[in-house]
């Protein structure tokens, strides 16, 4: 939809920048201008200006600048087209139709806009009348309380034939209408139209303005043909080009909640309830490319959330494939993996927010998906096999459109190849595989390499020999590879927990409890962390919680404010363990008497090197699953590589022991 130069105008004309703005932002008059706190980030003074004679605000603070259409589309996170759209339905202004075919389309659009409205009004009325006691006993079992429904506009689609169909005539809807819009099946075998969804509970879908533009029902009985039935394709709906909770997923992705998709209605609603607002599920159908340039408006890098068993590895793959040819720089796909025999409902309802924030914590890349797949299961002894791997990747990074992202993929996947296929025997550098049938080296006693070892077990077989049949690595013996890495067995994404904060996370906490001041900056930094211990994610969230308090209108003042609050919100428990974790103070950028300078070098490396710990973890934990399953010479270079790296991080982060103070810092106040 194209507007004229006239008609932004009238709009600039009818709605001085000051009611605009107002509706956000409290504004005071300060001579021929407004001012007020900025909408764009925290601030105690106000920095943010309105001037309606020149038609611009103007934040000092961000440096943001624009008329209301700008406005707009900062502050709700929708296009231009929309941002118009609105302002005009707040200014009474018709929105001019380009081409009398064009207005005649958009006002019978709108009619059928209505039509859908009056029907999920319809299905919300049968929900709460008798008749629905069914349905709200099946929400109820699925854990969706009534606050939920009412969130979610549920509803329930009675089982007569004629049900909708005789409510929306009442109302004055032409049955064309009804059948145009997919509430009713019609046609010429069937003289009489009747409701399509009958005796199900329904999900209405809206597109990204909010509008109902189509259903989904589930049935309530167990014998019938589809267990969800989705409308058909009709003006306003196209179930590729839209999601589940598009419209709400949007503006919690505004505000800095990442985009997480699942496979189901439900499954969105719990991932809500559990917290990540910005959730969204296909409609019925595998990601298509047009869903994927949705996620992609949204944020730089959705989190794909599948179930563990194979079926969602192959909707995992699938999705990359999907990706790969339209990747672009700083757009790309994380992917989450839930428990076997889990999904998002279960996990959200059986572990709360906690056990998804750890799922989702451990989202790999897209290029670790399209490794891991291409190496799963291969035995790649001879040259040949090797070469058609390297082949088949080459053709994967071709498909990349971005010459720059393709270019990036060729580096990274020739890397790993090196890694898992270097000449170098075994202890002989950084390599793995033994080229020319030499193998890794031989060690008495077994095998060790890198930061890990082997387990007895694993080593009972060979004592060093090699064993028969092709691509296994030797020293492994004929048993069954076990986990035994130190690195994998104490990390914090296994199983079973360590009783303790690890040091790292405390020090991390150490930091936001002395210097609170490091959260105006880095609020969406501390909340996307990954913590493993539960006292870590409950202090995380109550400095959070500390920091928001008062709707926002402030940061905390100072440590001991901080403190206090906690410590009255009953933290108190959770701020013990932090200092029970710390037996020394060899941080010196973390204690209260560090200088601004020393806690943000210090802060930076810590979560610098926090995630790339957790994220060798995960890469780690894969190395060992595919060397238990398949105990070829490349995944034992992978193991091999992958603990090397995990030494560097902790070599690294020892740069910062004793860092401040003790190395001639002087010490001042922050």
């Amino acid at each position: 939809m194209r507007f004229t130069p006239q008609f932004l105008e009238e709009l600039r004309a009818r709605l001085p920048v000051s009611e605009v703005v107002g509706k956000r932002v409290k504004l005071k008059k300060a001579g021929r201008e407004w001012k007020g706190l900025s909408p764009f980030q925290q601030e105690k003074t106000p920095s943010f200006t309105v001037n309606d004679q020149k038609q611009f605000y103007h934040d000092f603070s961000t440096g943001k600048h624009g008329n209301i259409f700008d406005f707009v589309m900062e502050t709700e996170g929708v296009p231009f087209v929309e941002a118009v759209e609105r302002l005009a339905q707040m200014a009474g202004l018709p929105i001019p139709a380009a081409t009398p075919d064009a207005a005649r389309h958009e006002q019978r659009r709108k009619s059928l806009y209505d039509v859908m409205e009056l029907a999920a009004k319809f299905f919300t009325e049968s929900l709460a009348a008798r008749g629905g006691a069914k349905a709200r006993g099946y929400l109820a079992d699925r854990g969706l309380t009534p606050q939920t429904q009412l969130q979610f506009r549920l509803g329930y689609a009675p089982g007569e034939r004629f049900a909708l169909k005789e409510y929306l005539g009442a109302q004055g809807v032409p049955v064309g209408d009804m059948v145009e819009a997919g509430l009713l099946i019609g046609g010429e075998d069937i003289p009489v139209p009747y409701d399509r969804f009958r005796d199900r509970v329904m999900f209405p879908i809206t597109d990204l303005r909010g509008r109902v533009i189509a259903f989904g029902g589930r049935a309530l009985e167990k014998d019938v043909p589809a267990k969800y039935l989705n409308s058909p394709e009709t003006p306003l709906f196209h179930k590729g080009s839209n999601l589940y909770n598009g419209a709400a997923a949007r503006k919690a992705a505004h505000d800095g909640a990442p985009v997480v998709v699942v496979e189901g209605y439900v499954d969105v609603i719990a991932m809500v309830g559990a917290g990540f607002p910005a959730a969204v599920a296909p409609l019925g159908t595998a990601l298509t490319e047009d869903q994927l340039g949705l996620l992609w408006k949204m944020v730089d890098e959705p989190i794909l959330c599948f179930d563990g068993d194979r079926a969602g590895q192959k909707a995992a793959w699938r999705a990359a494939d999907l990706a790969l040819p339209h990747l672009e720089p700083g757009k790309s796909l994380r992917f989450a993996t839930l428990p076997e025999g889990q999904d998002p409902d279960d996990l959200a309802r059986s572990g709360g927010r906690g056990a998804v924030e750890e799922v989702i914590g451990a989202a790999r890349g897209l290029v670790e998906v399209i490794w891991s797949r291409e190496v799963m299961g291969g035995n790649f002894a001879t040259p040949e096999r090797r070469a058609a791997l390297e082949a088949r990747i080459g053709e994967l990074t071709n498909g990349i459109r971005n010459e720059v992202v393709r270019r990036y993929y060729r580096q990274d996947l020739a890397e790993r190849l090196r890694l898992a296929f270097a000449p170098a025997g075994f202890g002989g550098g950084r390599g793995g595989y033994g080229g020319g049938g030499r193998g890794f080296g031989r060690e008495s006693g077994g095998a060790r390499a890198g930061g890990f070892s082997l387990s007895g077990a694993a080593r009972a077989g060979g004592q060093g020999r090699r064993p028969q049949g092709n691509g296994i690595a030797p020293g492994l013996g004929r048993g069954p590879y076990q986990v035994a890495s130190p690195h994998l067995a104490n990390s914090p994404i296994m199983r079973g927990q360590r009783s303790a904060l690890s040091r790292r996370e405390a020090l991390i906490l150490q930091c936001l409890l002395n210097h609170p001041w490091l959260l105006h900056d880095r609020l969406e930094q501390v909340a996307a962390l990954e913590f493993a211990h539960p006292d870590a994610h409950r202090l995380r969230a109550g400095i959070i919680g500390s920091f928001a308090d008062d709707g926002h209108a402030e940061e905390p003042a100072d440590s001991a404010r901080l403190r206090a609050w906690l410590e009255k919100s009953g933290y108190s428990k959770q701020i013990q363990s932090v200092e029970n974790a710390l037996t020394t103070r060899s941080v010196w950028a973390a204690e209260p008497e560090a200088a601004a300078e020393d806690v943000l070098s210090t802060w930076h490396q810590l979560v610098t090197l926090h995630r790339k710990e957790h994220s060798l973890l995960r890469e780690l934990k894969d190395a060992e699953l595919a060397l238990s399953e398949a105990q070829t010479d490349a995944n034992f270079a992978w193991l091999k590589d992958v603990s090397a790296r995990l030494e560097s991080v902790e070599g690294t982060e020892a740069l910062i022991e004793g860092f401040g103070e003790s190395s001639g810092r002087v010490r001042t106040t922050t």
